[in-house]
């Protein structure tokens, strides 16, 4: 395993601090957020080496970030294989007030040209609010590589007050993505409570929170207003899996 000894010169401070954390976490068998770590600090260094006159130096952090990057490459192909035995699996804790988790963001990694089903349940696709979210859900799936022909959302009815705009809400989105060549297939339970996404490719995403995990934006001409990735979230856990046995439904 790769050590963290690099010279603690006011550049390198930094890589120091990341590549000991990666370290740390790769003992402790956290490999996916080791390799992060890892690949952070792997850039950390270039740019360190980037900087240095001297000969000697640059030899020493050439090879600490040969080291490194072996060690990445590594976990990567460990972590690859996981994925294709089916036995991946990944946990990530949304902060309150964290930054950077749109929906593309969270969910691109695994979406890829095999994609041609999605189901969403999710009990809470009844406010307008929420609505959007399912709105910019089917937007990223449109924008992706993926050729999704079929999206199938399981929800619950809403109170008979707000259930007109529920449904006419779903119905604007059943028809513009049928315009892109896209299926929406509705159906309600009234028991339903987990929430759950999954992709005919195999993977498997479980949100606490569900779609519904942005807070509301300050304003309307305020930042995260319109792009997620800037919106703050609520705290929410995501649990991602693949399994290739698992018969979709």
């Amino acid at each position: 395993m790769a050590r963290s000894g690099i010279s603690q010169d006011p550049n390198s401070i930094t890589a120091a601090t990341v590549l000991k954390r990666a370290v740390e976490l790769d003992s402790e068998y956290r490999y996916q957020q080791a390799l992060v770590c890892y690949q952070e600090g792997i850039d950390l260094l270039l740019q360190v080496l980037k900087g240095t006159k001297d000969d000697t130096k640059k030899c020493h952090l050439r090879k600490k970030i040969s080291d490194y990057m072996d060690r990445a490459e590594n976990i990567k192909k460990y972590l690859d294989q996981e994925k294709e035995d089916g036995k991946y699996h990944k946990q990530i804790k949304i902060e309150e007030n964290a930054t950077g988790f749109s929906y593309e963001s969270l969910f691109q990694e695994y979406l890829n040209e095999m994609v041609t089903e999605v189901w969403i349940e999710d009990p809470y696709i009844r406010q307008t609010h929420q609505l959007y979210n399912l709105l910019r859900f089917c937007e990223m799936l449109i924008k992706r590589s993926c050729k999704v022909k079929t999206i199938h959302l399981l929800t619950t009815l809403a109170e008979d007050t707000a259930r007109a705009e529920q449904m006419n809400g779903l119905r604007e989105i059943k028809d513009s993505l049928r315009n892109h060549g896209v299926l929406l297939e509705l159906e309600y339970s009234s028991s339903i409570h987990d929430r759950e996404i999954r992709f005919n490719n195999g993977w498997i995403i479980k949100i606490g929170r569900g779609l519904d995990y942005f807070k509301k934006p300050q304003g309307r001409f305020t930042l995260g207003y319109c792009d997620l990735d800037l919106r703050p979230c609520r705290e929410t856990t995501v649990e991602i899996f693949h399994n290739k046995h698992t018969k979709m439904i």
